[in-house]
């Protein structure tokens, strides 16, 4: 089924353009400023630049100034958009630039207009609100948004870079907020039409972003009149397709002395970028200053990685040991594995954690105290004497429990372990790992009825080991091998 993004992707096919024209009419750019000049502006610079264009993007504000007739002006621009998606068989993507944002039902009143009465395609909206000020754009999967996430202004820093904690149980604010936003849109995307404004002039925010929201399609404001460089943001910005990324241009364009040959420049660099960086040699690109890179550089210090030759309790031979019961004489790192369970647990409904023996109870324990949950665990081996207990600490029959363990194989222990909480009368649906060594014990879970998660997988830390120089290309290679059978 048709969604906003299928529809760009395919009029970009069509016109091997990323370029986006802004269609802002700046008083100063005008013979007068009147919502007739806007509009007789706006469709000159349309039909000049309508071949190497892939979306155009009028600025809402530039019309609304002129009231009533300006609202008119803004109508029968998108129209003439329109009319050239007739003429040349492709309809060509119109993105409201309006910065929407409110509570739902004014949001419906919004959406409303954006889409029916004025026609567009698109529009951006702040988050500021929630997924529920989102949502009445998105009900039509063939109309899109793009969100503001991290904006080319120069006082963008005040509030979107300001550190958040993802997670209530979290001790210190680690997460900018424009990457908290950005991974929000990517689990509001099920549609195919939410993507992210992130300004080009940030590149190393940009590359943050993309990390982030590997998916999603950006809007990426800031070349030409601010100062962004263009092949820095594509190289920052793009996915590994190609795609990904609208760079718009409206200054740059509008105050160009001939329209048509300055967007077939812009148009013919971008692409020039894109072929480029589609033929240099695949390099994995450098982790992010985020939570999985420090981690996996964490992990390393505290020496719960080997390689060399390692038999595993099922008689495998593996190239890799994961020792995860050296973070007891690591806190610091111990911790940042606590952190990182609780933004997997965050998303999750249970009343207890249960952490499984023996490496599992420590880091128990420290996702515990990170989250304020209580913590209970089955024994590995019931005892002769005393309360002869199976099961260590406080529950009740009939409460939920999320399980904790250090790493996922197979998933046989996960599956023993269970069955004596059950046995007790609880319930089980998650199990949570930090490292998933993706050798069957997802789907092994799986087909037992329980939804296994990971913080990180270890094909994962290889690339992010493999991008810092932590592992040489024959260990990575080596360990691949295995992971493939």
């Amino acid at each position: 089924m048709e969604t906003f993004f299928s529809l760009l992707e395919r009029h970009i096919h069509i016109t091997h353009s990323l370029l986006c024209v802004g269609l802002d009419p700046h008083p100063s750019d005008l013979p007068k400023p009147t919502a007739e000049a806007a509009l007789d502006f706006c469709v000159r610079l349309i039909k000049e630049t309508v071949r190497y264009t892939a979306a155009y993007k009028p600025n809402a504000a530039f019309f609304e100034m002129y009231g009533p007739a300006g609202w008119e002006a803004l109508k029968k621009v998108i129209e003439a958009v329109q009319e050239e998606s007739h003429r040349i068989g492709s309809v060509i993507p119109v993105i409201l630039d309006a910065k929407r944002g409110d509570i739902a039902s004014t949001a419906e009143a919004y959406a409303a207009s954006t889409f029916k009465t004025l026609g567009a395609h698109c529009v951006t909206l702040s988050p500021y609100l929630g997924k529920d000020s989102i949502e009445p754009f998105l009900a039509d999967r063939e109309r899109g948004v793009f969100l503001l996430c991290k904006t080319s202004n120069a006082g963008a820093a005040d509030v979107q870079d300001l550190k958040v904690m993802a997670d209530a149980g979290q001790q210190t604010a680690d997460r900018p907020l424009y990457v908290h936003v950005a991974k929000l849109a990517q689990a509001w995307n099920t549609q195919n039409n939410v993507g992210l404004v992130v300004g080009a002039t940030q590149p190393e925010a940009l590359a943050r972003v993309r990390e982030t929201a590997p998916e999603l399609w950006f809007l990426a404001p800031g070349v030409g009149a601010q100062g962004g460089d263009l092949e820095t943001a594509l190289t920052a910005g793009l996915r590994p397709d190609g795609m990904g990324m609208l760079v718009p241009i409206s200054r740059g364009l509008s105050r160009a002395k001939n329209w048509k040959l300055a967007a077939a420049e812009y148009r013919d660099e971008m692409e020039a970028i894109r072929l480029k960086l589609s033929r240099a040699p695949a390099k994995p690109r450098p982790p992010q200053n985020n939570l999985k890179a420090q981690l996996a550089a964490g992990l390393l210090e505290a020496g719960c990685i080997k390689f060399g030759a390692f038999t595993l309790k099922s008689g495998i031979t593996s190239p890799i040991y994961l020792d995860l019961r050296r973070l007891i004489s690591h806190p610091p790192i111990l911790k940042l594995a606590a952190r990182a369970y609780t933004e997997v647990l965050g998303n999750l409904q249970f009343d207890r954690l249960a952490g499984l023996p023996y490496a599992a109870l420590p880091i128990g324990t420290a996702v515990s105290l990170a989250m304020n949950r209580p913590l209970i665990y089955p024994r590995r081996e019931v005892k002769e004497y005393g309360t002869k207990a199976a099961i260590e600490g406080d529950y009740a029959a009939g409460e939920t429990i999320a399980v904790l363990d250090d790493l996922a194989t197979t998933g046989g222990t996960k599956i023993e372990a269970i069955e004596k909480l059950l046995a007790a009368g609880l319930k089980v649906k998650d199990v949570v790992v930090l490292i998933d060594r993706e050798q069957g014990a997802k789907e092994m879970l799986a087909e037992a009825g329980y939804a296994m998660h990971s913080v990180v997988t270890l094909r994962e830390l290889l690339e992010i080991w493999r991008a810092s120089g932590a592992v040489t290309d024959a260990q990575y290679d080596e360990v691949l091998r295995f992971l493939n059978g």
